[in-house]
């Protein structure tokens, strides 16, 4: 089946192109009841938005627009389609990638798949990062229905480059991140990010990086063994991520230098519960969440386009040529692709939600709507 829609109970399918007329999402199975608005669906889209300084200089107001599923303010349980108009398209930059493939890019890729005639070559077309603005848009509304928990989720940006943050951070400063043009958790953070960023731009060059996230009042339970653990949708979701190239939770990678002994945690009962110390585990035991924050990383490859000449082929002749990509590109992607790992976050964690009858699959009461109403509100206020 074609690989445009991600979820069991919280169905996402995204559409759209980066130089077609917008990209959009339809959402199925959210319950009927759900206050949304498109000012809260902005409220995300806003942290992920071109346009803005030190990222991709297309001016796109990223104003959604809701076509269906909405009545007078709230879900009716049917399927709830979200668009967004492309407004800054500026096709002529991409005329030379037509006979000359970006190295690190999908182009070649897709010419060898669905064959050359059939490859929109603007933008990257389907596989530009554009469609990520479809799954922040779906990431608000997936975000918001999780408030009737109160469960919060939140990234930032935790190495650009060399330049790496190794101290712990707290959720509170990774939801303030969002208030950073480099997501950075800390102002000093923010102006090493920086002047790096700017060298490497002045070179012609990008950076890549890596992206912690937290899933904070997670529910207990959460994951379906043993193929649909949570880990392993989470994982799937976030490697869906264009220029994602990596994916780990709790000690990660790390953990796998230890002894068991170093790595297992201690259990102890506090406050009416079970819980793990220190939480090695990143939240996440047997594919299920055990309470604790579920804490874990994305590693983004450095973008593709650059200006830096690099060596392709030119498909007409099939020799050996020159490309130094010009156009309007991210110096380092790594910077929104944290409300992009926020939103795939969110995806996964109100599917699971839904399985497990956390969340009602038919119909919130008002007093449901409520509290998520409330939740949201306070959320959006935080820094």
């Amino acid at each position: 089946m074609p690989g445009n829609s991600l979820g069991e109970r919280f169905r996402i399918t995204t559409f759209g192109e980066s130089h077609g007329k917008g990209v959009g999402v339809v959402i199925d199975g959210l319950p009927a009841g759900l206050p949304i608005s498109e000012d809260d669906i902005y409220f995300e889209l806003q942290f992920r938005r071109p346009g803005r300084f030190l990222v991709s200089g297309r001016r796109e107001t990223d104003q959604p627009i809701i076509l269906s599923g909405v009545f007078e303010g709230r879900t009716t349980g049917a399927p709830l389609t979200i668009y967004i108009e492309n407004k800054d398209i500026m096709s002529q930059f991409y005329e030379e990638i037509r006979y000359k493939p970006r190295p690190g890019h999908a182009d070649l890729p897709y010419i060898l798949k669905y064959g050359f005639k059939n490859w929109d070559y603007r933008g990257g077309g389907r596989a530009s990062a554009r469609e990520t603005a479809a799954r922040v848009a779906a990431g608000a509304v997936a975000k918001k229905l999780l408030m009737l928990h109160n469960v919060l989720i939140a990234g930032y940006l935790k190495s650009l480059g060399p330049i790496e943050v190794k101290e712990p951070i707290t959720i509170e400063e990774a939801i303030c991140s969002r208030n950073s043009p480099t997501r950075a958790p800390r102002k000093d953070i923010e102006e090493l990010y920086e002047k790096e960023i700017l060298e490497v731009t002045k070179e012609g060059d990008s950076l890549g990086g890596v992206v912690e996230a937290f899933i904070a009042n997670t529910p207990i339970g959460l994951g379906e063994p043993v193929f649909d653990k949570f880990k392993a949708d989470l994982a799937k979701a976030m490697l869906s991520i264009p220029a994602a190239i990596g994916f780990e939770y709790g000690l990660g990678f790390y953990g796998a230098k230890l002894k068991g002994s170093e790595a297992n945690d201690e259990i102890v009962y506090e406050n009416n519960r079970y819980r793990w110390k220190y939480n090695k585990a990143g939240g996440i035991l047997g594919g299920l969440t055990n309470g604790e924050n579920v804490i874990f990383r994305v590693a983004f490859k450095p973008t593709s386009s650059i200006r830096k000449p690099q060596y392709t082929v030119d498909l007409r002749t099939n020799e050996r040529t020159t490309i130094s990509v010009i156009g309007r590109h991210d110096p380092a992607v790594v910077i929104r692709g944290v409300s992009v790992v926020e939103a795939m976050a969110a995806i996964v964690a109100v599917d699971h939600a839904l399985r497990a009858g956390i969340i009602p699959s038919v119909r919130l009461s008002k007093d449901q709507a409520d509290k998520i109403e409330e939740n949201w509100e306070r959320y959006k206020k935080l820094c």
